[in-house]
């Protein structure tokens, strides 16, 4: 069956389930609907091109159905997107377990992929979406922050002032980018085919203004970049089209990526010549046109983008699959410029820090204003990006849904926050429990070769034994509900990814779960680099006393410890 109809999660200290665990998995799921989060609810889809929430509406119902009757000892086992069993387990195992677009690697393929979608038998997940803990945009925005800060440091001082950064996209991970941008002094000329997205972006506080005029957006830039102003001008347009007549000007960024939904050239990326409108009957009328269309597009936009490298500008990919993509379609120096996790971020995986979101299930934004109160007394004092990022939150990113807050917090660090998290709800100091997870994008978590894991130090970016070692240690672990999802961020055939939610429910209960599930999830990310020949993690290993057999690491003969 399929219908129109607005969802949204309860609120408040009311359960609707048999406790807090199932009933944090039902507000999440539906909070991943919320039309204040999600991109095209009425089509389950989340964000990211075709990310969706649950396989059809009757699979979700069922799903809300079962967690509603779910015992404290039973496990709910979700197959893409639909509920095929339930089993007696026990009271700290995951309530639920998800897998989505697991296909065997000889067929994973987007091709295959959509026979079997048409057929009903498997769905997208995306990274969050499938596992019911994105956040809207904000989900994205401190990631794409850190990123943004350290293009500053690497290149530019410290600060993105008078400096211009072009990018593509405004969906549900691109429309954290103007606020971003902003948020690092800088100016940001986001180009966006969808007028709808712009407007939704305008409208939440996220980008400053917006034209259909390329002078218009360009004058508008330039003003902000000598006056050294932060301003973001989303343009509508075309990446395919626009940067490619910007490169003949002679116009040139200081720093250029893309967060358009080039993982997927049928659902995600619109094809250069087409409007959204005409894009759409081109999906349903020819899927192959379209994606030869949509292939030589990418090919032309990562042309220009290694265009402004060659001129001098600052380039690098975000993690959507546009080089694999343009390189596919015969553009040969795709691969010019770098990802942002090597270029940028992985100093950062090294020591297990990463993603760390958390949802007050109240619904009431006061909860989050505590909460981040207690993070920047905890670590704020030694951490002054960590403190600049949450007051900057505070101030300027709205809530989408459920009040939600994220930053990124590291091994040793995770635990300290889910316990007082815990702590406070057992003292009635938050109206109702917290959930806490992260996005995929983490330390330990994925194996994506043009993403998370490109470039690795030994040469191990496409094992992904790592992502499937992380689920089934949280699972050990008790976390709340764990996910294996394919194909997030970068499409079909080029990624596997784990992702964990836990609940700070006040019981002792939780308060087992999350001292367990917050040191295994971000003690992976040290592993998986200390293990690739990362000094900094075998350093970090070693001072916080993570046992490593193979490197000798925290592992003595008599008493299976050594300090040190």
């Amino acid at each position: 069956m399929s219908a129109v109809r607005t969802v949204r999660a309860p609120r408040g200290k009311a359960l609707s389930c048999r406790g807090w665990q199932q009933e944090a998995a039902l507000r999440m799921l539906m909070n991943n609907l919320d039309p204040e989060v999600a991109e095209n609810p009425d089509q389950l889809i989340v964000y990211g091109g075709t990310g969706k929430a649950a396989r059809n509406w009757e699979a979700f119902e069922r799903i809300v159905e079962t967690l509603k009757v779910l015992r404290d000892d039973e496990t709910l086992l979700v197959q893409s997107g639909k509920p095929v069993a339930v089993f007696e387990t026990h009271e700290k195992a995951p309530r639920v377990l998800i897998a989505n677009s697991l296909l065997v690697p000889k067929w994973a393929t987007w091709e295959h992929f959509w026979e079997l979608e048409g057929k009903g038998l498997i769905m997208f997940g995306q990274m969050t979406a499938g596992s019911w803990i994105y956040i809207g945009s904000q989900g994205i925005i401190q990631g794409t922050y850190e990123t943004l800060a350290a293009v500053a440091r690497q290149h530019f001082g410290g600060s993105l002032a008078g400096r211009v950064v072009l990018t593509g996209g405004l969906g549900g991970m691109g429309g954290a980018q103007p606020l971003a941008i902003t948020m690092n002094g800088g100016v940001g000329l986001i180009i966006e085919v969808d007028e709808r997205r712009i407007r939704r972006r305008v409208e939440m506080g996220y980008c400053d203004r917006w034209t259909a005029d390329l002078d218009e957006a360009l004058a508008w830039v330039e003003e902000a970049r000598r006056k050294k102003e932060p301003l973001s001008v989303a343009l509508l347009g075309n990446c395919a089209e626009v940067e490619p007549e910007l490169v003949r000007r002679g116009w040139i960024p200081d720093v250029v990526t893309d967060q358009t939904s080039a993982h997927d050239p049928l659902g995600g990326y619109v094809p250069a010549g087409l409007t959204v409108a005409e894009a759409e009957r081109l999906r349903s009328s020819d899927p192959e046109e379209y994606v030869r269309r949509s292939m030589a597009s990418m090919a032309a936009h990562c042309e220009a983008m290694v265009a402004f490298q060659k001129a001098g500008a600052v380039v690098f990919d975000y993690g959507n699959n546009l080089r694999g993509q343009a390189k596919a379609a015969g553009f040969a120096e795709a691969f010019s410029y770098p990802g942002f996790v090597p270029a940028y971020i992985r100093p950062l995986f090294e020591e297990g820090k990463g993603p760390f979101r958390w949802v007050a299930l109240s619904g009431d934004p006061e909860d989050i204003h505590k909460t981040d109160r207690v993070i920047l007394e905890e670590f704020g004092k030694e951490n002054e990006g960590l403190a600049r990022w949450l007051r900057l939150a505070g101030e300027k990113i709205p809530f989408q849904g459920l009040p939600a807050r994220i930053c990124w917090l590291g091994y040793g660090e995770r635990d300290r926050a889910g316990l007082l998290f815990n702590h406070m709800v057992k003292k009635g100091e938050l109206k109702a429990p917290i959930v806490i997870g992260r996005d995929h994008l983490d330390a330990g978590s994925v194996a994506s070769p043009y993403r998370e894991t490109e470039g690795m130090k030994d040469g191990s970016d496409a094992i992904a034994d790592w992502p499937i070692l992380n689920a089934l240690l949280n699972t050990a672990a008790g976390a709340s509900w764990v996910s294996v999802h394919h194909g997030g961020g970068v499409g079909i055939g080029y990624s596997i990814h784990a992702g964990q939610v836990v609940v700070a429910d006040g019981s002792e209960n939780a308060e087992w779960r999350l001292a367990h599930v917050l040191r295994t999830d971000p003690g992976m990310g040290v592993v998986r680099h200390a293990d690739a020949g990362y000094e900094r993690a075998r350093q970090v290993a070693r001072e916080r006393g993570i046992k490593m057999p193979s490197l000798g690491i925290g592992m003595d003969a008599g008493n299976g410890r050594r300090g040190g």
